[in-house]
């Protein structure tokens, strides 16, 4: 890492792996996160109905990371809910933004300039929460390279994974929206993010882990940042995801498959059974010369019309 010898980066690099998270990185953590339960559908009205369901919910979003940790690593899940301090600071939060009186809470934080802080601070608290599942698979799986990656993406994007879970906590089921079927960014930087630290610290990446560190938290920073000041939802890896997509497999994009794909064919296999349907139908009434039930109806209707007529010409013909 000669080039941030050369800028100077070496200090910055050792105070940002030092920083503490509590208690400033740690609010900002549980305030975007409770906010973005708060802003999904049907949110509010259940806040409303049942604070308990609500709170549970917030619960998971702040510490989702850390109770899929726990599971993963054989531990207790409400582990993460023992550090009481934590808990009552993550209700307090969850408290303002649903019930604060006008709404004050919620409007001031969703204000851009300080949205934007509070997301930035956020991704900090990323950088530690991926290197600490790392670190923790580490001392029980020294050799396994996967249970790294597992349980350091688990705890940085746990909140994500299990949101599955938490939806079903407020009434819904949405199996459609599995993260495992179709990532968001987040998801996706939490992974790319526990590759690099498990690779580091099992010495197949050459670099001092304030380095990695410093690397990576810039650039989750910025690119949240660029994303949210420009409104844009695109992945910085949408490139590399369609290039590799399109070598290994079939497609026209990652998720082509999940998407339009199957809706297109559905439609298309029931436009073609419907036709063959009705061309069956057809062939069978001429076959048989059944008529319709409208024929028949008017065939029900002539029938005693004809009867009537052949009991006249047989009284004449007696005459």
């Amino acid at each position: 890492m000669d080039i941030l010898h050369v800028l100077n980066l070496d200090a910055l690099s050792h105070g940002l792996a030092n920083l503490s998270m509590f208690p400033y990185f740690d609010m900002a953590h549980y305030t975007v996160s409770i906010m973005a339960l708060r802003e999904q559908p049907g949110a509010l009205a259940v806040s409303r109905v049942s604070p308990l369901a609500c709170w549970f919910s917030s619960m998971l979003f702040c510490f989702g990371g850390a109770v899929l940790s726990g599971i993963m690593m054989a531990e207790p899940a409400v582990a993460p809910l023992s550090n009481s301090t934590n808990v009552l600071l993550a209700s307090i939060i969850w408290y303002l933004v649903f019930y604060c009186p006008q709404d004050l809470a919620y409007c001031c934080a969703a204000l851009l300039p300080l949205r934007l802080v509070l997301s930035a601070m956020k991704e900090v608290t990323r950088t530690w929460k991926v290197l600490g599942g790392v670190v923790q698979a580490h001392g029980k799986y020294k050799d396994s390279l996967m249970v790294m990656i597992a349980n350091g993406w688990a705890k940085g994007a746990g909140g994500g994974l299990i949101s599955n879970f938490e939806q079903l906590v407020r009434g819904v089921w949405k199996p459609e929206t599995n993260e495992l079927l179709k990532m968001s960014y987040p998801t996706k930087i939490t992974l790319v993010g526990a590759v690099l630290f498990a690779l580091q610290h099992t010495r197949y990446l050459p670099v001092q882990k304030h380095y990695l560190m410093l690397i990576y938290t810039t650039f989750t920073v910025v690119n949240k940042s660029r994303m949210m000041l420009t409104g844009s939802s695109t992945s910085p890896f949408a490139v590399i995801e369609s290039a590799i997509y399109k070598t290994l497999f079939t497609g026209h994009s990652p998720y082509a498959a999940l998407t339009g794909d199957i809706r297109k064919a559905s439609i298309t296999n029931g436009t073609s059974n419907g036709l063959a349907a009705a061309d069956k139908e057809s062939g069978e009434n001429g076959a048989t010369g059944q008529c319709s039930p409208t024929c028949s109806a008017k065939g029900e209707n002539g029938s005693p019309k004809a009867k009537e007529a052949s009991e006249n010409a047989e009284t004449k013909k007696c005459k």
